[in-house]
């Protein structure tokens, strides 16, 4: 009888024992912290491609140890930091993780590990890790290779004075006040 894993609440243990994959193809707006990144006119019908593979491997005490490879990727709509219109920008995740039975542990742990540590639990939300590790990778300044329309790099505003607009000197207004005997234009 074969064993079936939800996502949403992984047994990771029992997902590793079994050496179980899990994959999926999810719209991104089932990821709501991924949307809040997203520009914000970008209708977007994206979807989150993702793969999860659990296995077991000896630790360093001997005793077996779950860890998961998890691959996910998505083309996400953001702003780009150039023109400001939507940017398509491919995400990719390929990560291993390794887990332990506590908090404690693992951040005793994190200081000598190479690998991420998470903490094991009956009903991990892989969803959750999907979403954290997407969101990691997002570039810090999206932008077009070559911006769909050119960029306008200065801004026209009526109320705006020019540069161009001769003004008086502040010290020749103020000396024409000093020279105006008292009684004069008050």
């Amino acid at each position: 009888m074969k064993r079936e894993f939800a996502p949403g609440r992984l047994d990771v243990a029992g997902f590793a024992a079994a050496a179980a994959t899990l994959s999926a193809d999810d719209p991104v707006r089932n990821y709501t912290r991924l949307v809040d990144e997203m520009a914000a006119e970008a209708a977007s019908d994206a979807v989150v491609h993702w793969e999860a593979d659990g296995e077991q491997r000896v630790g360093a005490d001997g005793r077996e140890e779950p860890w998961l490879h998890l691959t996910a990727e998505a083309t996400v709509p953001l702003v780009c930091q150039r023109c400001l219109s939507p940017v398509d920008t491919p995400v990719q995740v390929d990560r291993w993780f390794r887990f332990v039975a506590d908090e404690e542990t693992a951040a005793v742990q994190d200081e000598e590990s190479e690998e991420d540590l998470l903490v094991a639990s009956r009903d991990f939300d892989l969803h959750a890790l999907i979403e954290d590790e997407l969101l990691m990778e997002i570039p810090v300044m999206p932008v077009h290779d070559v911006c769909p329309a050119p960029v306008q790099l200065s801004a026209v505003d009526p109320d705006f004075e020019s540069p161009d607009k001769a003004r008086e000197n502040p010290f020749a207004v103020l000396g024409a006040l000093r020279s105006r005997k008292p009684g004069q234009g008050d």
